[in-house]
Parts: C-alpha cells; sequence; structure tokens
C-alpha cells in the first residue's frame, strides 16, 4: 500500500502567532509532528500541506515534502481539514502520477504522538479492511454526555439529554456505555471518504484506536500552549504506551 502522512500547517493564526513554528520545549511546534512521522515504519511519504513559504522551509530541513505551497483559498481560517486534505491528494495525482492508497492525517497542534501511535493505528487499518481508524481516548466521567449539562432558553438546567437533573446518574460505573473523545493523535482513512457527497474522514466502516488519555492535547489557546508544553517536558520521555 502507499500511505502517506499529510500536516496541515496554515500560515495565520488567530490566537497563537505563528503558532506552528513557534518555539515548543526546544523546537518549532511543527518539527515534533514530522520527527514522529518519519519514524514511522509503515508511512511511505510525509508531506506538509502549507500556504507559508517560512513553514515550508523548516518542514524541508527537518525532512518533510513540501511539494506546492497551499493555493490561498485553502488557507484561511473557516476552511475544514477535508479540502485541503482533497487538494493535496489530487495534487499529486495530477502532477507526479502518485496515487495513495491511505492518507494519515496529522494535526501538529498534538506534538505528544509517537511514531508507534501512527504505526498502531496503520496496522489496525489494515487488518480490520476499515475505511477509517480514529484515535481516541475514553473521556472523563464529569464530560460524558451523561454528566453534562445543559441551560435551557427558559434557564432551566438541565442534563444533555433534556432529562430533569434530580434524574442523573448516580455513579460513573453505572454510565450504560463508555465515551469517547478523538485526541487529534491520528487519522487514518481511505481517500475515497474525501469524495463522498458529504466530504469526510470517516467513511462507513470506522474503527477506534483508544489510547492513553496521557497523550491527549489540542493546542489552540496561549493556555492549552503553556499546559501541553509543560506535560511534554515532564512526561514524554516517560509515557508508555
Amino acid at each position: 500500500m502507499k500511505i502517506i502522512a499529510i500536516i496541515p500547517a496554515r500560515g495565520g493564526s488567530l490566537r497563537i502567532r505563528d503558532k506552528n513554528i513557534k518555539n515548543f520545549a526546544g523546537k518549532p511546534l511543527i518539527v515534533w509532528t514530522i520527527l514522529e512521522a518519519k519514524k514511522s515504519k509503515l508511512l511511505n511519504r510525509v508531506i506538509v500541506s502549507t500556504d507559508s513559504p517560512a513553514i515550508a522551509k523548516i518542514a524541508k530541513k527537518y525532512g518533510a515534502e513540501v511539494p506546492f505551497l497551499r493555493p490561498a483559498e485553502l488557507a484561511i481560517a473557516t476552511i475544514g481539514v477535508e479540502p485541503v486534505l482533497k487538494h493535496a491528494f489530487e495534487w499529486l495525482i495530477k502532477n507526479e502520477t502518485y496515487k495513495a492508497d491511505a492518507i494519515v492525517l496529522l494535526q501538529s497542534t498534538n506534538p505528544l504522538r509517537t511514531s508507534t501511535h501512527i504505526d498502531e493505528a496503520i496496522k489496525i487499518f489494515i487488518k480490520k479492511k476499515a475505511d477509517s481508524v480514529v484515535a481516541v481516548s475514553e473521556t472523563p466521567a464529569n464530560h460524558t454526555p451523561y454528566w453534562t449539562l445543559i441551560i435551557q432558553k427558559n434557564d432551566e438546567v438541565k442534563l444533555f439529554s433534556g432529562k430533569n437533573i434530580k434524574n442523573i446518574i448516580r455513579i460513573s460505573q453505572d454510565f450504560p456505555q463508555k465515551c469517547y473523545g478523538r485526541n487529534d493523535l491520528v487519522y487514518v482513512f481511505k481517500p475515497k471518504n474525501l469524495f463522498e457527497k458529504n466530504s469526510n474522514l470517516y467513511g462507513d466502516k470506522v474503527e477506534l484506536y483508544i489510547t492513553n488519555p496521557l497523550y491527549e492535547a489540542d493546542i489552540n489557546t496561549p493556555e492549552e500552549w503553556l499546559m501541553t508544553e509543560i506535560k511534554f517536558k515532564m512526561l514524554k520521555p516517560k509515557l508508555s504506551h
């Protein structure tokens, strides 16, 4: 199989200036994702999709490919990731006659991933013959739908289900089922998913790759940056899968 990693890295950042190339624990943030992708035993190529020459220069320095600069219309803050991935996939076909069998999406906003995460997700994808594999962590009890509260239009507080808060499940062991949250460590999927009427990462046959919650991170704010960097420095050398 031809399996490629695509790392989206837009130049503009609304909440953290130059986020992808800002120093994170001694290296530009995006570099940690590139380095782990390069260690993967199952990836054939590691490609950065960016509109920024500065990001492109750093990405190439650390071993990633940047075969194109992303068009401006695909680099605005409101664009989803699907058109960006679709553009990269089609560009490789058109300009290199290179057609990937699977795409691995790696978000630079989670620098805690390891190459093991990448390869384990790919192995599940192949073994299960899935349309996609999504990395997740088990949701903490207070963040599940069972214990999430909402404020209705009349200012009445109810459970997320709409039920009276008095009917809340008393202990988490009584939850009907476990809940999982995406952690942006890795997505593996068939390119055809991007070409469905509703372009998506998932397809029909979705498998979950359940990971240690220690690896969960998503840097979008200065506060998240600070907490993730502290976690990175303290835990990454010691973390076990």
